[in-house]
């Protein structure tokens, strides 16, 4: 059986991270990036997402790195300060083994514990039977929108979907301080 664990990305994780990300924008629909960016584009990325405090794990099967995911504001004005935002990749090998579920059930744990209250995912290329929807669906997340021919790539137009999934009560209560801010 493989074996999967999840634990928080470190610098020395970005070539193992910079090479899913390139084979997502490459070849799959997930990103509407055309261009991978290179290993200093994606540092750049990382360092900017957990210094605001945001996690950023990755996943190892057999103790490889073969997929990370972090959250991230949903939008930074701040009204939208206690909605958060992921971003899940998977390398191609690992992919229908459960490691995107993991990964999202870790950013679920972490975001709640930091205070958001709602989780936004933000899916390209999101028709009903795309993994994305699935995964998400399966985590708890409802659909709240879609977004019809917002990406061109690979040749045909593409649908961004949105779900999302409340946390900490959601809308039910007035917030506290702002994660990450107050």
């Amino acid at each position: 059986m493989t074996s999967i664990h999840i634990r928080p990305a470190q610098p020395t994780d970005l070539p193992a991270i910079t090479a899913i990300y390139r084979d997502a924008v490459l070849h799959g629909t997930a990103t509407y990036e055309i261009e991978p960016p290179a290993l200093a584009e994606m540092t750049k990325r990382f360092h900017t997402i957990t210094s605001d405090g945001f996690p950023y794990s990755v996943a190892e099967m057999d103790g490889v790195v073969s997929g990370y995911a972090y959250a991230s504001y949903f939008r930074t004005r701040p009204a939208y300060w206690w909605s958060v935002e992921d971003s899940i990749y998977i390398a191609p090998q690992a992919k229908g083994k459960g490691m995107g579920k993991a990964l999202l059930q870790r950013l679920i744990i972490d975001c709640t514990a930091l205070g958001f209250r709602q989780f936004i995912a933000v899916i390209g290329d999101g028709h009903a039977a795309s993994a994305s929807v699935r995964l998400h669906t399966s985590c708890g997340f409802r659909h709240c929108g879609i977004i019809e021919g917002s990406g061109f790539k690979h040749g045909r137009w593409l649908d961004t979907v949105l779900m999302q999934l409340d946390m900490n009560g959601g809308t039910t209560t007035l917030p506290g301080p702002a994660p990450l801010r107050g």
